[in-house]
């Protein structure tokens, strides 16, 4: 196991281009799952390439165990790497695969084949050992490529992709294969994808990139309840956040966000550190499962009547879709709701789950009550600095 650190690093092709990595900064500790995810292009794969020594950064360092590593050669970092393409040898079987780089480190032929037999029990891949990558399944040679990188027991696992070519079903239970498997080895591990559901379940921590930028760095917890900005609100969730354009009033002293179904009106009060957003165009963000069926007695939330444009059953969910402010917004109601197109709903909101974003810069606004978590304010913090 070992501590990973990207001090201020940067990548450039070229002058004249714009840089693919800016100003990235990043700190892991020993045994943690780190989770690099975005959009295509966004510069999570060249930043993978950059910690494995593939490509040469363009400015800071990469520090491994307080040791800087920056200039080292790939086969000097002690770092293995599980590529999207899985890049196995198609001649060699799959004990030779798992074995090649151990014998290009010229191990003995006992301990090869000592820990050959322990990654293929590991992997369940036993009964695979005398055949060729041609002669596998899609996951089976998912597990032959990770099981080449176990072999090697380096400090530092990365995997890039490793799930994309996989169907729906197999990637769920690789999924699971991967996350068991680092609980039982511990090792530090980075872990590219754009697939938000694999960040939020395997990631200790996670990093939401766009554009070459960290946009927030937390907990999988932090980046889904309090994302520093519009980018980071909208890319994490399944369903995503409903974002309801608007405009804030203020009432007897009060903030208020007014939305409006067609049939009623709402007013929605904010707890808000911020003064001066009064008339001020903003977006108003909750997430569907914070959106509930009023109950039949008043709790003093605030509600409102909305007629069902659409509703599609999930199994565990019903997403149920109203209007708002001429916006469609998704409602995550139980699968039991007696509802169907035509009907109308009372709809109710916790003012203190809202989330606001400024309209035209996509940055996060004040601070709704209860007041955020310390990591969370540091989170948004870091981001507005930048």
């Amino acid at each position: 196991m070992a501590t990973l650190e990207l001090r201020n690093v940067n990548k450039s092709y070229g002058s004249g281009l714009p840089d693919t990595l800016k100003n990235i900064e990043l700190s892991i500790d020993s045994g943690e799952f780190l989770i690099l995810v975005g959009p295509s292009g966004c510069g999570k794969s060249t930043l993978m390439n950059c910690i494995a020594g593939l490509e040469q950064i363009s400015g800071g360092a990469i520090l491994v165990d307080d040791a800087d590593i920056s200039g080292m050669s790939p086969k000097d970092r002690d770092i293995a790497m599980v590529f999207q393409s899985y890049a196995l040898y198609p001649t060699m079987n799959v004990r030779d695969n798992i074995a090649f780089g151990l014998k290009m480190r010229k191990m003995p032929a006992a301990a090869i084949d000592e820990e050959v037999a322990r990654v293929a029990k590991l992997l369940q891949i036993e009964h695979l050992l005398t055949r060729k990558p041609g002669q596998l399944s899609g996951g089976q040679q998912q597990r032959v490529a990770m099981g080449r990188a176990l072999a090697r027991r380096p400090k530092i696992y990365l995997f890039d992709e490793p799930l994309s070519n996989l169907d729906a079903k197999l990637r769920v239970e690789m999924r699971t294969e991967i996350k068991l498997m680092h609980q039982r080895l511990k090792t530090t591990t980075v872990y590219v994808t754009h697939d938000q559901i694999e960040a939020m379940t395997l990631g200790d921590k996670v990093a939401v990139m766009k554009d070459g930028l960290i946009q927030q760095f937390g907990t999988p917890q932090q980046i889904y309840n309090d994302p520093a900005n519009l980018f980071v609100a909208s890319f994490i969730g399944s369903p995503p956040m409903n974002f309801i354009p608007l405009r804030l009033q203020r009432q007897d002293g009060r903030l208020l966000a007014l939305l409006d179904s067609g049939q009623a009106r709402c007013e929605l009060p904010l707890g808000i550190e911020t003064a001066g957003l009064e008339d001020r165009e903003v977006i108003l963000g909750i997430r569907p499962e914070q959106i509930a069926l009023a109950p039949a007695q008043a709790n003093g939330l605030p509600s409102i009547r909305a007629e069902v444009q659409v509703t599609e059953p999930t199994g565990p969910d019903l997403l149920v879709f109203v209007t708002l402010n001429q916006t469609k917004v998704c409602c995550r109601l139980a699968p039991d709701v007696p509802t169907q197109v035509g009907d109308t709903l009372n709809l109710q909101f916790d003012p203190a789950r809202v989330l606001l974003f400024d309209a035209a810069t996509g940055e996060r606004l004040g601070v709704a009550a209860p007041v955020l978590a310390q990591a969370g304010k540091d989170n948004v913090a870091q981001f507005k600095g930048r």
